[in-house]
């Protein structure tokens, strides 16, 4: 019994370490072993963003377990075009995180397996979306930032991965690591928490990409 439960628990352990080192390869590598994450090279009909029809989606969406926690967080914020300027409609935006404690909470569906913590949004007329989530932790065993990971997915284009929100209070988000990411990442990932009403809230703009590739019909 005691030998089941340790292989059970190294098992969960092993699948969170491949989860937090799979899905994004590093960019670079910040003081004290912090990393900032780009996208990974994942097949893109594998990705998550697919594992739900966009007939229901709406321009807001609450996390599974949202009431329950305790560091609440709405996010909110305004897609735009590669042009910076004009607000992009009907885009889903799909996230995933890990729990408080930085571990994904890993479920299986008719033998897929999937992240427990995950939402979609698709956004309105004026390209706004809000998120009801909470501040995920993160695994300082392995120095892993705290992040929410977004899937985008214009209407007629294929999905594709965008850079990690990170967290501003996030004390493995060194000074080094924001220089790095001023220079050649985008410092507006950061997410600048505010209290409002008993919850967190923050906004996060996107710039949708170029040259995406059109989706197959």
């Amino acid at each position: 019994m005691v030998l089941l439960l340790i292989s059970t628990n190294l098992e969960v352990l092993l699948i969170n370490i491949l989860m937090k080192n799979s899905i994004y390869l590093f960019s670079f590598i910040c003081f004290l072993g912090a990393s900032c994450l780009v996208s990974a090279q994942d097949s893109i009909k594998q990705l998550p963003i697919y594992d739900s029809t966009e007939l229901n989606l709406m321009s807001s969406d609450t996390i599974p377990d949202y009431e329950t926690k305790i560091n609440k967080l709405k996010i909110t914020g305004t897609i735009y075009e590669n042009d910076g300027v004009t607000p992009a409609k009907d885009v889903i935006l799909y996230v995933e995180q890990p729990d408080e404690n930085g571990d994904f909470d890993l479920r299986e569906t008719n033998d897929k397996r999937y992240v427990y913590h995950r939402s979609w949004v698709k956004t309105d007329a004026n390209g706004r979306y809000t998120l009801y989530t909470f501040v995920p932790g993160g695994d300082r065993r392995f120095n892993q930032l705290q992040q929410v990971y977004p899937i985008i997915k214009e209407a007629t284009k294929e999905a594709y991965v965008i850079e990690t929100f990170l967290f501003d209070e996030d004390p493995l988000l060194t000074k080094t690591c924001r220089k790095r990411m001023a220079k050649k990442g985008d410092p507006t990932r950061i997410l600048k928490l505010k209290s409002e009403d008993g919850i967190f809230v923050a906004e996060r703009n996107i710039t949708l990409k170029k040259d995406v590739v059109i989706a197959k019909s």
